[in-house]
């Protein structure tokens, strides 16, 4: 494979969100995403080997992107927990209300790549929530987040709940904005850990 290029390479990547999230995986054509990105098919397998290797950048870069977010978030001295969390959330959904198209992606391929343990998308993931859990033990900590949460419990709910109203959003994203998603998610998480 030829050493990555700027601006074609992320045309490929970004032409690949927008097939991915129009047709699923799935149906998605190596020669609609060239078209998408104004290169030929056969400029495609010069970047990546395989329609697989272009979801599995797009999610590495995704999860990458996050997990350096977070662990500067986590890191800061200056606010509280409960800072912490809201922007960790805005993080999230600041990416997405940026892309809607990448939202879509997230939410129809991440849990079979997981599942299917298709390259290090579930150790990245693991690592996101592992960190965010720094966040709770630290208000646990301070006495600002209620000590009787479990964590691993609480962790669990909260990841499938965003990826289900994440799912309520791509499929009703005309009367459900990420920004309203965002607040409400903001809202639940808080006051379930007070």
């Amino acid at each position: 494979m030829r050493k990555r290029e700027g601006n074609k390479e992320q045309a490929i990547l970004n032409a690949a969100i927008k097939v991915f999230a129009q047709h699923g995986y799935h149906r998605a054509k190596i020669s609609s995403i060239a078209d998408h990105a104004s290169v030929a098919t056969g400029s495609v397998y010069l970047y990546y080997k395989n329609k697989e290797s272009i979801l599995l950048t797009i999610f590495d870069q995704l999860w990458t992107e996050l997990t350096d977010g977070l662990r500067i978030i986590v890191k800061r001295s200056d606010i509280d927990p409960s800072q912490k969390l809201d922007l960790v959330i805005d993080k999230l959904f600041d990416l997405f209300i940026a892309n809607p198209a990448l939202a879509s992606v997230f939410v129809n391929e991440q849990h079979h790549l997981i599942k299917d343990k298709r390259g290090d998308i579930a150790k990245q993931y693991d690592d996101f929530l592992d960190l965010a859990e720094e966040i709770i033990r630290e208000g646990v900590r301070k006495k600002i987040f209620n000590a009787d949460v479990d964590i691993k419990i609480f962790r669990h709910f909260i990841t499938g709940g965003i990826r289900s109203v994440l799912r309520q959003w791509s499929e009703h994203s005309q009367t459900l904005t990420l920004q309203r998603l965002r607040q409400n998610v903001k809202y639940f998480i808080k006051h379930g850990l007070l």
